[in-house]
């Protein structure tokens, strides 16, 4: 009989203490399968980040699938990223 009582205090405090949780997410999160059937009508371009309109980023890759050569970076700027990769390559190597 005490035990009980004891018990059913205990269990009443908890309640009260304890504050209740939800396991919804806010009303105003669209969930996944939402997002995944939206249609994206705006885009970046690929050359320098800007917003671009669906037809727009159409036209832009249809000019770069034209191009027969792929842009090429100046030769100093080639030579820093080889040297870079050497970098990596040597600390990978050595333990210093």
């Amino acid at each position: 009989m005490k035990n009980s009582i004891v018990f059913s205090i205990c269990l009443g405090l908890m309640g009260w203490v304890a504050q209740p949780t939800l396991a919804l997410p806010p009303p105003d999160d669209l969930p996944e399968e939402v997002l995944r059937t939206e249609i994206i009508t705006e885009a970046r371009s690929p050359i320098d980040g800007e917003l671009l309109t669906a037809a727009e980023y159409a036209q832009l890759q249809a000019e770069l699938a034209q191009r027969k050569t792929p842009p090429q970076l100046a030769p100093e700027i080639r030579h820093n990223v080889f040297l870079l990769q050497l970098l990596n390559l040597l600390r990978t190597v050595t333990p210093f």
